[in-house]
């Protein structure tokens, strides 16, 4: 009985650090570019990513990670 407890606690640990709340942003800038950023705390934080798109009337488009706005 102890050790299934010990087991359940082991993986409520693992389970919180593993978890985490996401969110996103979105941002304009004043070369018709718009940043999107999306943030995680899976993992600590191991899967941000940031896309940069051009804005165009029909939408985005050409949307590339890891450039500079």
């Amino acid at each position: 009985m102890k050790s299934i407890k010990m087991l359940m606690a082991g993986l409520l640990i693992a389970a919180s650090a593993s978890a985490g709340c996401a969110y996103g942003g979105v941002a304009t800038t004043s070369d018709n570019k718009t940043v999107i950023a999306k943030n995680n705390g899976f993992l600590f934080g191991i899967l941000n990513k940031v896309y940069v798109c051009d804005t165009t009337p029909a939408g985005l488009a050409n949307c590339a990670t890891g450039e500079s706005p």
